[in-house]
C-alpha cells in the first residue's frame, strides 16, 4: 500500500488496522467470510474505473471489449457452477438482486408470501421497513414454535387463502434445509412465482454440499461474499423463459452503471468455486457447524431447531443469564466476533435480544477444523458463563490470539 500510504496515510492506517484485525480475531460473523487475494486484487484493478451501461454486445458506451468479456465470463461460469439457464452478474448487492426479480414480474401492489424476518427472513423479503414492504402487499409465514422448522402445513394454508404472485423461500438466521419441491409445487398450484434466496449458502450449493434450488425455483438469488468467498455483490439465477424480463428489470429497471471490478470479482470467485479445494472447504464448513451446534447442546444452551444442516448455529443464552447483546459485546472484548440475534417468539428488546447467530465458513478458510471449533466452543461458553470477569474475559482473549497465530488469513502476506 505504498501508493495509498503516500496519498492519504490516515486511511492507508486504517485500512492495516482493519487488516491486523482480522487477523488477530475469530470471525464467527454468519454473513462473513475471508476473500482471498485474487478477489482482491480484480476488486482494486483498472476495471473499477471503467463505466458500462446496457448489457455485452449492447452498451450505451465505447471502449467496452475487455469489459465485454469479463461479464460474459462471469455469467458462463455462474450457469456452469450452478447449472442455470440464465444468469445476471450486475446487481450490487443480495437485496439488489431481489429487488430485481420482484419488478421483473411483479407490479406494485402484488402480493408476496415470505418468511418473517423475526423468525429467520431477511429484510428484503418485504419487512415494513424495506423497498419491498412499502411497495409490495406482503405477508409472512414463520417455524413451528415447538420445533422451530418452517411450518409447512400453515405456510400451504397461507399461499392457499393469501394466493400471493410470488412466494420467496430462503433465509438470513434459518440454519435447517427448506424444502424447494414442496414449494415448488405449492407455488404452481396456486400460479405464483417461487424465488429462492439462497445468499448464505451460495457455496454450499455450488459445491454440492447441500442440494441446490436451482432446478426448483423460477428465480434464484445469491451473494459472493458469504460461503461463497468472493467480494460483494449479487447474481440472479433463473429459467431462460424469464431471462429478458430479469435483464431489463436490473438494467435500466433497478440499476444504471454496474462495477465491472466487482464482476470481475465475482468471475474469479466462480472460477474458484469449481475447484477441489473449495469444496473441501465447504464441507468442512457444514461438518464444524454440525460440531459446533452439539458442542453447545452438550453444555445445555437451547440451540434452535437442535442442530443446522448450513454453516450456521443460532442459539438462545438467555438459559445462562445473559442477553445476545451483552454475549456479542464481551464476547468482542475477547477477540471472537458474532452477532445478536432475535429467535423466534423473542421475549428481548431488538437491541438486546435472545439470541447468538455463529458462522463457520471464515474458520473453515483459515484451515481450522473440528478440533478447533471445539476449543472456540469452550471459549464462548467460558466468556458467556464468565461475563463480569475481566481476567477470565483477558484470558480467553490470550488463547484467542495464539490459536489466530497458528492459522492466519493471509500466510503469504
Amino acid at each position: 500500500m505504498s501508493v495509498l500510504e503516500y496519498d492519504d496515510p490516515e486511511l492507508a492506517d486504517l485500512i492495516r488496522k482493519e487488516a491486523r484485525r482480522l487477523e488477530d480475531t475469530l470471525n464467527l460473523i454468519a454473513a462473513e467470510n475471508h476473500a482471498p487475494p485474487a478477489v482482491m486484487q480484480a476488486l482494486g484493478s483498472v476495471l473499477n474505473t471503467k463505466t458500462i451501461e446496457g448489457y455485452p454486445g449492447r452498451r450505451y458506451h465505447a471502449g467496452c471489449e475487455y469489459a465485454d468479456r469479463v461479464e460474459n465470463l462471469a455469467i458462463s461460469r455462474a450457469k456452469k457452477v450452478f447449472d442455470a439457464e440464465h444468469a445476471n452478474v450486475q446487481p450490487h448487492s443480495g437485496t439488489s438482486a431481489n429487488i430485481g426479480v420482484y419488478f421483473s414480474v411483479l407490479d406494485v401492489g402484488d402480493r408476496i408470501l415470505s418468511m418473517t424476518l423475526s423468525h429467520g427472513g431477511h429484510l428484503s423479503h418485504g419487512h415494513p421497513a424495506s423497498m419491498a414492504g412499502k411497495c409490495f402487499n406482503v405477508e409472512h409465514y414463520g417455524v413451528d414454535p415447538r420445533t422451530g422448522l418452517i411450518d409447512y402445513d400453515a405456510l400451504s394454508s397461507m399461499a392457499k387463502t393469501f394466493k400471493p404472485r410470488m412466494i420467496v423461500a430462503g433465509a438470513s438466521s434459518y440454519p435447517r434445509m427448506i424444502d424447494y419441491p414442496m414449494i415448488a409445487e405449492l407455488a404452481q398450484s396456486i400460479d405464483a412465482y417461487f424465488l429462492v434466496d439462497m445468499a448464505h449458502i451460495g457455496g454450499l450449493v455450488a459445491a454440492g454440499v447441500i442440494p441446490s434450488p436451482v432446478p426448483f425455483a423460477d428465480f434464484v438469488t445469491l451473494t459472493c461474499y458469504k460461503t461463497m468467498m468472493g467480494g460483494r455483490g449479487g447474481i440472479i439465477l433463473c429459467k431462460n423463459a424469464f431471462a429478458k424480463q430479469i435483464d431489463k428489470s436490473v438494467f435500466p429497471g433497478c440499476q444504471g452503471t454496474s462495477a465491472v471490478n466487482s464482476i470481475a470479482a465475482k468471475a474469479v470467485t466462480l472460477k474458484r468455486a469449481m475447484g477441489k479445494r473449495f469444496s473441501a472447504i465447504q464441507q468442512k464448513t457444514v461438518t464444524m457447524a454440525k460440531r459446533l451446534a452439539r458442542c453447545f447442546d452438550d453444555k445445555k444452551y437451547r440451540v434452535l431447531t437442535q442442530g443446522t444442516d448450513t454453516h450456521q448455529v443460532i442459539m438462545d443464552v438467555t438459559t445462562h443469564g445473559i442477553d445476545g447483546g451483552r454475549a456479542q459485546t464481551v464476547l468482542e472484548k475477547a477477540n471472537i466476533i458474532l452477532n445478536k440475534n432475535v429467535i423466534p417468539g423473542d421475549e428481548q428488546t431488538p437491541g438486546k435480544t435472545s439470541g447468538i447467530r455463529m458462522g463457520t465458513a471464515a474458520m473453515a478458510a483459515r484451515g481450522m477444523d473440528t478440533a478447533e471449533i471445539v476449543t472456540i466452543a469452550d471459549f464462548i461458553d467460558t466468556v458467556i458463563t464468565q461475563n463480569r470477569a475481566d481476567h477470565v474475559i483477558d484470558s480467553v482473549k490470550k488463547a484467542v490470539s495464539d490459536l489466530c497465530k497458528k492459522y492466519p488469513v493471509y500466510p503469504e502476506v
